[in-house]
């Protein structure tokens, strides 16, 4: 299962996506941390169809996971060069540009 949050601000909505078991945790490699504690990715549970659309629709998307980083590589919203690895979990980051 994926949580999803829906970020607004000043009219640009960012999706944030993190596959439900790592919520909590802080990953941390190196010099790269990723905290999965916060309100940041703390969402609903909603279907990969919902988060799909969510994820077309939005102006900036931030995922975390295998499950969330393959859909978002599935709806074309990132490529494999977004994508870091920090800890064994994928992470991407991406701002979409609306045709």
């Amino acid at each position: 299962m994926m949580l999803v949050r829906i970020h607004k601000k000043d009219h640009r909505t960012i999706v944030a996506v993190c596959d439900k078991d790592l919520l909590g945790k802080v990953l941390q490699e190196k010099n790269r941390q990723l905290d999965l504690s916060g309100n940041f990715y703390n969402g609903e549970e909603r279907s990969e169809e919902e988060i799909g659309d969510l994820l077309r629709n939005a102006d900036g998307v931030n995922l975390v996971g295998p499950q969330s980083v393959k859909l978002g590589l599935q709806e074309g919203v990132i490529t494999d060069d977004n994508v870091i690895v920090i800890a064994n979990v994928p992470h991407a980051q991406a701002v979409l540009i609306q045709n």
